[in-house]
């Protein structure tokens, strides 16, 4: 069987220039990919500005600019038939051996396109969400497609995915980054509280899918049983959407309304995510909707306890009452029980906190997910030479 070339290059196709889960966990594999003796290397594809391209710059990974949109404020998009062009245009710079789209809008696109390529492509499925039709002819175009869980892929197989293409390889995290620390109290004294204050963080986009309303309406319970309790919020809102600005402004007001304005810190996007695990009491994460939470692998790297919502892929990190506890969604009722449960048995949070660093050390090691998506890039160009091969013989018959 033919085989690559000893050393290939893969470029990385991304949407936005926002540096959220998905970005993250593919930079985490670039990082341990990116060894001297390794055979691959990368260039990347994207918005020419932003948090993610200071990311790849910081890395020396090449960057060809390129965008679906047609202004500077990133908000008009182009036509259809411009976006493919340029995107064409811009693989055909990157002198790839293999094109990776990093989320499933940008491998739909791909898959438009793909018969105009000269590479094969591959794409990575961090979303659960109902496909059409053409999405799914699509998507179905690339030669494989890489699902962040059993249950993403499990969803998009019963949506019309190819069983055949569809493949779990579950984000990873750098267990030396993300590891257990000692808490020093920075972030108590950074927002003036008593170093004895239970913190509870949620961390993520600010958004519907991510929940932070549920815990906002159990709130008022959690402080009734934990009086000097507080909230910390960790992230930004990036969607432009009148419904996400609308969520953003309820969630503060509900926190208002309910005279708890003084419990919750804001503390935007940030950078210290490990630093600020190291602070906090435990993690909610109360999603509506979670293809495999990457703030769940890093609170569990951290030895942080965790009650989430049990949706998507969250059962496959989070094992209920051992690393952590899983609740129904929008169940405000539960989640407060569970949280008071935790904030009032030191015992209990910290062996759970201590078997989800197990887990994480046994089970999500960025090293093995950088070694499965390795080999599936391997095996689509072993795959994408072999049919090359059989086609020249085709024609010379």
């Amino acid at each position: 069987m033919p085989t690559p070339k000893k050393r290939y290059r893969v470029a990385l196709l991304f949407e936005y220039s926002t540096l959220n889960g998905g970005e993250r966990s593919m930079l985490a594999c670039l990082d341990w990919l990116r060894i001297p003796d390794s055979d691959i290397e990368f260039v990347a594809i994207g918005p020419s500005s932003g948090r993610l391209n200071q990311a790849l710059a910081e890395r020396k990974i090449e960057i060809i600019p390129w965008s679906v949109t047609a202004d500077s404020g990133n908000r008009v998009r182009s036509s259809h038939d411009a976006i493919e062009s340029s995107l064409i245009e811009a693989v055909a710079q990157t002198q790839a051996d293999l094109l990776h789209a990093n989320s499933l809008a940008m491998g739909r696109l791909v898959g438009r396109i793909v018969d105009r390529l000269a590479i094969p492509t591959t794409t990575h499925l961090r979303d659960i969400l109902k496909l059409s039709r053409a999405a799914i002819a699509d998507l179905n175009r690339n030669r494989c497609l890489m699902a962040v869980s059993q249950a993403t892929r499990d969803f998009h197989v019963v949506g019309g995915l190819d069983a055949a293409r569809v493949v779990v390889v579950r984000n990873g995290i750098d267990l030396a980054e993300f590891q257990p620390q000692a808490a020093t109290g920075w972030l108590h004294d950074e927002l003036r509280l008593n170093r004895s204050a239970p913190l509870i963080a949620t961390i993520g986009q600010i958004g519907l899918r991510k929940g932070q309303d549920v815990l906002a309406s159990a709130a008022p319970d959690i402080v009734r049983a934990i009086p000097d309790v507080h909230f910390v919020l960790v992230g930004e809102r990036s969607s432009m959407k009148e419904e996400s600005i609308t969520f953003e402004r309820s969630l503060m007001d509900s926190f208002e309304k309910q005279g708890l304005a003084g419990r919750l810190h804001r503390l935007g996007w940030r950078d210290d995510v490990p630093r600020i695990l190291a602070e906090i009491t435990l993690l909610v994460h109360p999603a509506h909707q979670e293809p495999f939470g990457r703030v769940l692998l890093e609170a569990a790297a951290c030895g942080i306890p965790v009650v989430a919502t049990n949706v998507g892929g969250t059962s496959e990190i989070v094992l209920d009452g051992q690393t952590g506890f899983l609740v129904p969604p929008r169940n405000t009722e539960l989640l407060a029980l569970r949280v008071t449960e935790l904030l009032t048995n030191v015992l209990l949070s910290r062996g759970m906190g201590l078997a989800a660093r197990k887990r994480a050390q046994q089970d999500f090691g960025i090293a093995k997910t950088g070694q499965i998506l390795a080999n599936r890039w391997r095996r689509v160009l072993a795959e994408s030479l072999l049919d090359g091969g059989s086609q020249a013989l085709a024609g010379q018959s």
